[in-house]
């Protein structure tokens, strides 16, 4: 694998550099390696100017159709942004479901007027998607949905809930998967329909985390309504485009997730050297795995977009990295509290200069728990791939 930039690539890099450095100013100068998922120490509205101001620049689209707004750059240069973005300590991004998520999902399974309806407003930063996947009673078992939707005189009419929704109190649309065949049972009788938030059906409550952020939501839908024409895919054909949809969330877009794990490990580094841990012999070994298994990861990552570079779709094995990254950063967030010891379990000290209630590595400890169970939990990344990729036998089912 070769990891050299060509000249335009390098040129790339240097634009991408350039353009952070000129607009990280005024309101935004002071987010330089603040915020990202589960720090909630900026403001909601501050992040989503960020992502606007993104967006004014083209980098919400990089790898989007040109004649949908977007600037279809090659994979490497994607995986360039990503990093130049990590290496400028630009703001860690919010959770931007319509760019990651929906959009990639309308340009693979959508209609030409859903493509053009909805992927454009996306890339300007002028609507704001959430997901509405997972229910009290269907979290990683999401083929266990009990949300049901009716057609009815040109419009699906919703009931149901789901929980755990990411930013359905900031969002103007919603992605959710229902069931809209009576009778039917698990993957069977699904569909994937876009429904508006802002109308009386519709109620978020956000949930109050351990973290003391209120990122997550329950959203409970009462007769809510829906356009028929705002479902992708075939009606009752869901199930698929729902995978879809979670094979491009570990797609090109987590890589700056998980660049940021290496600047979450080097704050660690310097806070053993500082403290004096760095003596402990056994937490220098655990150290020395953790940077082995971050350098694995990246490799592995660039690795498996490469598999997917032709275009497309992302097959199950993208499985893969979900579940190695999700199990690092677990990890991380316990060596973090290892190396802290029992100042650790202490809210309110000022280790690292900030003045939220938990400080970033007592986040980073709380919300890493998280990263196995959502967008599919370890157990059934380890189904996936048992399954779908090398093709065992499927588990007994009770």
């Amino acid at each position: 694998m070769d990891f050299q930039l060509s000249s335009a690539e390098q040129d790339f890099a240097d634009e991408v550099r350039t353009w952070l450095e000129e607009h990280l100013t005024g309101d935004f100068a002071d987010l330089r390696g603040r915020g990202g998922v589960g720090q909630e120490d900026i403001p909601i509205e501050l992040q989503m100017a960020w992502e606007r101001e993104l967006a004014s620049g083209g980098w919400l689209g990089l790898g989007y159709p040109e004649d949908l707004g977007g600037r279809e750059v090659s994979l490497f240069e994607q995986v360039t942004f990503f990093a130049t973005y990590v290496e400028a300590k630009a703001p860690g991004r919010i959770p931007n479901m319509g760019a990651t998520l929906l959009g990639p999902t309308i340009v693979g399974y959508g209609t030409q007027e859903q493509k053009a309806r909805f992927v454009p407003p996306i890339l300007a930063g002028d609507e704001w998607w959430c997901q509405g996947y997972s229910e009290p009673n269907a979290g990683s078992d999401l083929a266990n949905v009990g949300t049901r939707a009716m057609l009815t005189d040109g419009e699906w009419v919703i009931n149901g809930q789901k929980v755990w929704t990411s930013l359905a109190q900031h969002s103007d649309w919603c992605f959710v998967v229902a069931r809209t065949e009576p009778g039917t049972e698990r993957h069977a009788g699904l569909s994937y329909l876009l429904v508006e938030m802002d109308q009386p059906g519709i109620e978020v409550r956000p949930i109050v985390q351990i973290t003391g952020g209120t990122e997550f939501n329950e959203v409970f839908f009462s007769d809510a309504v829906t356009s028929a024409e705002n479902v992708v895919g075939e009606p009752g054909s869901g199930w698929a485009v729902a995978m879809g949809t979670l094979g491009f969330e570990r797609g090109a877009s987590t890589l700056g997730q998980q660049m940021t794990y290496r600047t979450e490990f080097d704050a660690l580094l310097a806070y053993v050297q500082r403290t004096g841990r760095h003596q402990d012999p056994v937490l220098r070994q655990e150290l020395a795995a953790a940077y082995s298994t971050l350098e694995i990861m990246r490799f592995n990552n660039l690795r498996m977009l490469s598999v997917e570079g032709s275009g497309g779709v992302p097959g199950p094995e993208t499985s893969i990295g979900k579940l190695y990254w999700a199990s690092w950063h677990r990890m991380l967030g316990e060596l973090l509290m290892t190396a802290r010891g029992t100042s650790g379990m202490i809210a309110g000290e000022d280790v690292l200069g900030e003045t939220y209630p938990i400080d970033a590595m007592q986040r980073t400890f709380l919300y890493s728990r998280a990263h196995t169970i959502y967008g599919g939990s370890n157990q059934v990344q380890r189904n996936i791939l048992g399954e779908r990729v090398l093709g065992l036998p499927r588990e007994p089912r009770p």
